[in-house]
């Protein structure tokens, strides 16, 4: 798990990227260029002109990078495979301002699989934030349904954000509170 800290780069082409924390989408030209801050998950958080923005792992070409490989299943894969995969593909999701996982920082309340007569399965996911009005709450959320429905069978994620419990910090794993301090 490289961090790139402060990796320059150059905009290779026009991209779509999200500013943080405002969760606002923007464009971002050809030419621009800046660091690396954060490269997590398959996602990047880019510092340019003073702002920050999070760029998507599948425009990770845009900035010199590869793009992240998708999960296999094997061909008899069960509901429990499917649901341990998608708990895997949660661990790669990260808050671009927090170089922990959502899962290790006790974001994510449940994963459920259930299969559908076609073959495909559905997941739902219930999730919270570390704050209710934090900007990147619709992003987070976006890039768990994508990152879970790319996993072979997942027809549709249903990704619900909740608030009750309220997130606090003993929802954190042992090594999430070890590497933010909070120990």
């Amino acid at each position: 798990m490289r961090t790139h800290e402060n990796e320059a780069f150059v905009i290779h082409r026009d991209v779509q990227a999200v500013m943080v924390p405002a969760g606002t989408e923007i464009e971002l030209k050809a030419g621009l260029s800046g660091f690396i801050t954060q490269a997590l998950g398959g996602s990047f958080t880019l510092y340019i002109e003073g702002n920050l923005y999070r760029l998507a792992g599948e425009d990770a070409d845009a900035i010199g990078k590869q793009k992240v490989v998708p999960p296999q299943l094997p061909p008899d894969a069960t509901e429990e495979d499917v649901r341990r995969t998608a708990w895997e593909q949660m661990r790669n999701c990260y808050d671009p301002e927090i170089p922990i996982n959502i899962v290790e920082l006790g974001l994510v309340y449940e994963c459920a699989v259930s299969s559908n007569p076609d073959g495909t399965r559905n997941v739902s996911i219930k999730m919270t934030l570390t704050a209710p009005g934090c900007g990147m709450g619709d992003v987070l959320v976006q890039d768990v349904r994508e990152k879970v429905e790319v996993i072979p069978t997942v027809g549709k994620t249903d990704v619900e954000l909740v608030f009750d419990p309220p997130w606090n910090q003993s929802m954190m794993s042992e090594a999430a509170r070890l590497q933010t301090g909070m120990m």
